[in-house]
């Protein structure tokens, strides 16, 4: 039988669809994360869905809130409780950390609040009554911090939604629900894209027999696409299954990302509490978060106790020099602007509050242990949400090359 075409032509057909499958597997994975906002002339476009009639959206990025929060929930249901993670702190410790910082302020708002309520009083009030204020000051500032964070760690769920905190931290910055898929899923991002070329170089083995004996021009982009289509789909199906261990002729077959529950612990935990639930973070959620106004009242109300304490030997001559009204208001005065100024000294104590609470341990200690059915529940929602739409874009983008390879080697 007389070949149609020079035998080189024929070789270059596996050689390509190896080609194929690696470069469409290779931009189906960066059309799952880039770009973070969508990209071309948005004249129609569904709800959550990454392309429109022109341009595209990462997967990722365009489900950052749907991902994030399938994400955090597995989290704040199986990996941790910040009730026990915040019963970690130790109100003392954490008071003695806080104590020169809050006695400035105090000592900063107390000056600031009766110059503007009683200024000519204020500035007669006798030296040893302000030293003596100062001594108070330094004797129930530790109570009022130890009293505080007691009452905060028996209340944390009302003050703060790690959830929500988390969920609207990935939205409003995209690439961190991005970062957090691909450096947990770095090996099999790999695998992915060499995984093309082999799976891409077998079926091009079989698609270059058929173009033997029946070279049709419609062969070439049917091929295309099904090589594009089957080396995503296969990639994807050999990560994620099977989820739980199977014995098959003397080997253990489990899917490879499974495979590394302990090693992907590590790097999940790490990126997570160093990106998102960094204690910075967690109490810029107490103070402007849906649930701030609940920790501002639980701060007014100790305050007010910490000044009645402060207040209490001027509070005749200050009754005397404004009024009761003007006295409580003055004390409400206080109480606001120490609730303003907290996020202002709070950071010294962010080296205590990140080593006690630990979480980057907790994650990844109990994320080790977690049934591989619901540790695949970290890295799958990246692609089961929208797993077809990446497996007909391979499948897309083979046709087209299987077209060019039709009109350039063939014609």
């Amino acid at each position: 039988m007389a070949f149609e075409y020079d035998w080189w032509e024929y070789a270059l057909i596996p050689l390509i669809a190896g080609l194929v499958g690696y470069a469409t597997n290779v931009v189906a994975l960066h059309l799952t994360f880039y770009p973070l906002e969508f990209v071309g002339i948005e004249l129609f476009r569904l709800d959550n869905q990454p392309w429109g009639l022109f341009g595209w959206q990462g997967i990722i990025p365009t489900k950052a809130e749907k991902m994030a929060s399938t994400c955090f929930e597995l989290m704040t249901k199986r990996l941790f409780s910040i009730h026990e993670i915040f019963s970690r702190l130790e109100p003392m410790k954490f008071a003695a950390v806080m104590d020169d910082v809050v006695l400035l302020m105090m000592d900063e708002v107390i000056n600031e609040v009766a110059n503007e309520f009683m200024p000519q009083t204020w500035n007669n009030i006798p030296k040893e009554v302000r030293d003596d204020i100062v001594v108070t000051a330094d004797d129930e500032s530790n109570k009022f911090l130890v009293d505080f964070m007691k009452d905060m760690q028996a209340h944390i769920e009302d003050v703060v939604d790690i959830k929500e905190m988390s969920v609207t931290a990935c939205v409003e910055n995209k690439h961190l629900i991005v970062k957090v898929f691909q450096e947990c899923g770095e090996k099999e991002f790999v695998f992915i894209r060499k995984s093309g070329f082999y799976y891409g170089f077998l079926f091009g083995l079989i698609q270059m027999a058929v173009w033997f004996f029946y070279p049709a021009d419609w062969i070439l982009p049917i091929a295309g696409f099904l090589v594009g289509w089957v080396t995503n789909w296969m990639a994807l199906k050999v990560i994620f299954l099977p989820i739980e261990p199977k014995k098959f002729c003397g080997f253990t077959l489990q899917g490879i990302f499974l495979k590394r529950q302990a090693e992907v612990s590590e790097v999940f935990a790490r990126v997570i509490c160093v990106e998102i639930l960094h204690i910075k973070a967690i109490w810029g959620a107490v103070f402007t978060g849906r649930l701030s106004k609940n920790f501002s009242a639980m701060l007014r109300a100790h305050t007010l106790a910490f000044t009645d304490k402060l207040l209490v030997e001027i509070e005749p001559l200050a009754i005397a020099a404004m009024g009761v009204e003007k006295f409580l208001e003055m004390k409400e005065s206080i109480a606001r602007k120490v609730v303003e100024k907290i996020p202002d000294v709070i950071d010294a104590s962010y080296e205590y509050t990140q080593s006690a609470l630990a979480m980057e341990d907790t994650i990844r200690e109990k994320m080790k242990v977690l049934p591989p059915a619901e540790f695949e529940g970290v890295l799958h929602p990246a692609f089961e949400e929208d797993e077809i739409q990446l497996i007909l874009l391979g499948g897309v983008l083979g046709a087209i090359v299987g077209l060019i390879q039709l009109f350039t080697l063939f014609a």
